[in-house]
């Protein structure tokens, strides 16, 4: 058996920003294993439907640390390794060909995308984004397809759909919902982002919901439920995801939508911890618990994990962060709009220089900020931290500094 004073258990984002923590707080050479059922070092996950998809970045230039690093470190990274099951008491992982011992260990097992459920979802050239590979797959079947169907109105199906149709790929997006986005953007901002993307070429299905996808051996058409075929070389579902938990399921530790822990992102058994996509924590800005599945929130808990079991026990407070590239446009967006009252816009919603501010009683929950100065982006995550009361009418005036609104 191989026995380590901490252990992290998945190889993504958490893993790999934990690791440079832990060090850089003075960690030794030898106290750390990392086992991944991945076949590749710990990576940064949004270039898979941005610059590693579009064929702009490397595999090596998304690495969060180079394999030399882990070697000098002196972690241990166990690749392609598949744990079967635990004993959190015993403190033991078990693998098909060797067992873990920990004192420490952090989940950080992720979360799958999540399946389509129809007809023909099992023909080839169906995809989904979650890995390296997904995103090397997809890119690699782009460069010979001439029409593409992309399920999902989400940030994934909105920056697959652009990074196709930049391809010159004859792009369809088939939304569910009236709008794109709409669990996020106000319906003006999912109006900008519709024509933006019709006028960069990408069709918008509305209200759509699939019936089958027909093809013999690859996918030759999605089908709605209103009949309507829509002919294609590959589909891209970008459909939601689901926490990583099943192998937990009798271990003693709960589960509700992930697994839970404490604001220390303690589980219930002693020493052993949860992050990332597959942690359910309690947001102490927002008084809820809640589940993140975003870069920012991987590289936070990994590098919170890494303070805390080193002797700085605070509290995971943090606000939620979100960052995507679509088409020329970058945009950001903090917080948490559930509940809001009103939205006010600066700058103006028809052009590609705005921001959204939500409020609650005057209180700013969230915010989005696209192409707008520098101190609109770095108000946002302050104010929402401190629950900041401002002026909705001295906010919306295009002729004063964000400031004015206190």
């Amino acid at each position: 058996m191989i026995s380590s004073k901490y252990v992290i258990l998945g190889g993504g984002m958490v893993a790999g920003y934990a690791a440079k923590e832990l060090f850089a707080l003075g960690l030794r050479s030898g106290e750390l294993t990392i086992i991944s059922a991945d076949n590749v070092l710990p990576y940064e996950r949004p270039p898979l439907s941005k610059g590693f998809l579009s064929g702009k970045d490397t595999e090596a230039g998304i690495l969060i640390s180079s394999p030399d690093w882990y070697r000098e470190k002196g972690v241990e990274v166990r690749l392609q390794t598949v744990v079967e099951n635990v004993d959190l008491t015993r403190k033991r992982l078990h693998t098909p060909t060797e067992d873990f011992g920990f004192d420490n260990l952090l989940i950080a097992t992720g979360a799958r995308a999540r399946r389509l459920d129809s007809p023909g979802d099992d023909l080839a050239n169906v995809f989904y984004l979650r890995s390296m590979d997904d995103s090397r797959n997809i890119g690699s079947h782009a460069a010979t397809s001439k029409r593409a169907v992309v399920i999902g109105g989400g940030f994934i199906g909105m920056e697959v759909a652009s990074v196709l149709a930049q391809k010159g790929i004859h792009t369809t997006m088939i939304v569910r919902e009236d709008r794109v986005w709409k669990r996020v953007f106000t319906r003006e901002m999912s109006d900008f982002f519709e024509r933006y993307y019709a006028a960069h070429g990408v069709q918008l299905l509305k209200q759509a919901n699939i019936a089958a996808l027909e093809g013999t051996g690859n996918v030759s058409a999605v089908v709605l439920d209103n009949e309507r075929r829509i002919s294609c070389d590959m589909v891209v579902a970008g459909v939601g995801a689901v926490p990583v938990t099943d192998l937990f399921a009798k271990s003693g530790i709960s589960i509700d939508n992930g697994i839970t822990v404490n604001e220390y992102l303690e589980t219930g058994t002693a020493g052993v911890y949860a992050a990332g996509d597959v942690a359910n924590y309690p947001d102490k800005i927002f008084e809820k618990r809640r589940r993140v599945e975003h870069w920012d929130n991987a590289v936070s808990q990994g590098q919170h994990w890494a303070r805390v079991i080193l002797g700085d026990r605070l509290p995971f407070v943090h606000v939620p962060y979100f960052f995507s590239d679509v088409f020329d446009l970058s945009y950001e967006l903090w917080g948490d709009s559930d509940g809001a009252t009103q939205a006010v816009v600066r700058g103006e919603l028809d052009s590609s220089k705005f921001s959204v501010w939500w409020l609650k009683h005057d209180r700013v929950l969230a915010a989005f900020v696209m192409n707008r100065p520098d101190e609109e982006r770095q108000v946002a995550p302050e104010w929402i931290k401190a629950r900041q009361i401002v002026s909705p009418e001295r906010l919306a005036d295009q002729t004063a500094s964000v400031g004015h609104a206190l």
